[in-house]
């Protein structure tokens, strides 16, 4: 799995365009073939030190690599292997913290398909209601379904060039509505003809759609990290309503819709979770005990109850929204497990990690 910093980094190639990084000191690179090249083709969107900082093996670093070429930037095909030896020789694999193993029944069986085109980044599976899982191509510009039956695996490209899909849902009908971090826009592509809908933020300054739910009405709800902004969007007629968090900052993330159709947001910048009333927009927000915490993805049960992971600290929380009652514990693997998801099967809650 990626690791934050390296998730932090692709980040940023997908917010900006190819172009010198300003108002940075360059760090000293170490002497070698391929010196060079990094300077030039590695610090236009998130300068030398996010690189410096790394430290992948060879096939994180050759992945990397085709991201970056995926997404436009012009490494000649020559300097290809020269950049990423380079890369993997000085900037190897950080040490990761030791696993903590539990004994328990649980079986878990892991079967993995390959995408078609290599770097794409598959992002944020989605299991639907025919058995498919969906995943979003972030750096090919495309959705790609999967079919666990048979192993086929099968691509379709998105309208606007460089959109960068990130969040996936599906609607009533089965179309797969997706979130453009780059393009700044909503869309929806009709699995049955491959056609796509686009719907544009009509705020200049709404950037990066993240992550989407549908409420009961069939409303979209969507959040807009970067921007500091909460979207909503009227699929029947595509108007677009935005609200600003009160918090500066606090980089609204991940979003679920409980019961009764009010959504709940997940603060990543700060260690705060939001409700939105679904009549007025008005925005509440819900602090966490420790100032530390930094909840970045929701899950919901069925009395309404809201859980969260809580990236920066390693723990798993539990918020009740009626009380205001909150409860944490520490992931087994520790504070630098850095939880990021989780989800509800049959009264379990399963959390999955990224590092």
């Amino acid at each position: 799995m990626l690791t934050k910093s390296f998730l932090l980094a692709l980040a940023a190639a997908v917010l900006c365009s190819i172009q010198p990084a300003r108002g940075q000191t360059p760090p000293n690179l170490p002497d070698g073939p391929g010196k060079e090249a990094v300077v030039s083709y590695c610090s236009g969107c998130h300068g030398l030190p996010r690189v410096v900082a790394s430290g992948y093996p060879q096939a994180y670093w050759h992945t990397a690599v085709r991201m970056m070429l995926n997404f436009g930037v012009p490494i000649p095909p020559d300097q290809i292997n020269l950049v990423t030896d380079y890369l993997a020789k000085n900037f190897p694999e950080n040490p990761k913290p030791v696993a903590n193993i539990i004994p328990g029944p649980a079986r878990i069986d892991i079967k993995e398909w390959q995408v078609p085109i290599p770097g794409s980044r598959p992002h944020d599976p989605l299991a639907t209601r025919d058995g498919a899982i969906w995943y979003t191509g972030q750096m090919t510009n495309r959705l790609g379904r999967v079919d666990p039956k048979s192993g086929q695996v099968k691509e379709y490209p998105l309208k606007t060039p460089l959109t960068a899909p990130h969040g996936l849902v599906e609607d009533k009908n089965g179309n797969i509505w997706f979130t453009g971090n780059n393009a700044a826009i909503v869309g929806k592509l009709d699995p049955k003809t491959g056609a796509v809908a686009e719907y544009k933020m009509a705020d200049p300054n709404a950037k990066d759609p993240h992550s989407l739910a549908f409420d009961q009405s069939g409303i979209l709800w969507f959040t807009l990290q970067q921007s500091n902004m909460i979207g909503r969007l009227d699929p029947a007629t595509g108007e677009i309503k935005l609200m600003t968090a009160p918090t500066p900052r606090s980089r609204p993330y991940g979003i679920m819709v409980n019961s009764k159709g009010v959504p709940f947001v997940a603060l990543f910048g700060t260690n705060k979770i939001a409700r939105i009333d679904p009549r007025t927009m008005e925005i509440r927000e819900y602090a966490l005990p420790d100032a530390k915490a930094r909840p970045r993805r929701l899950a919901l049960t069925g009395d309404d109850v809201v859980w969260y992971s809580d990236f920066a600290r390693g723990y798993l929380g539990r918020l009740d929204p009626a009380t205001g009652q909150v409860t944490e514990w520490q992931s087994p693997g520790g504070p630098r497990s850095e939880p990021l998801r989780h989800r509800r099967f049959e009264g379990r809650r399963l959390v999955q990690r990224i590092r």
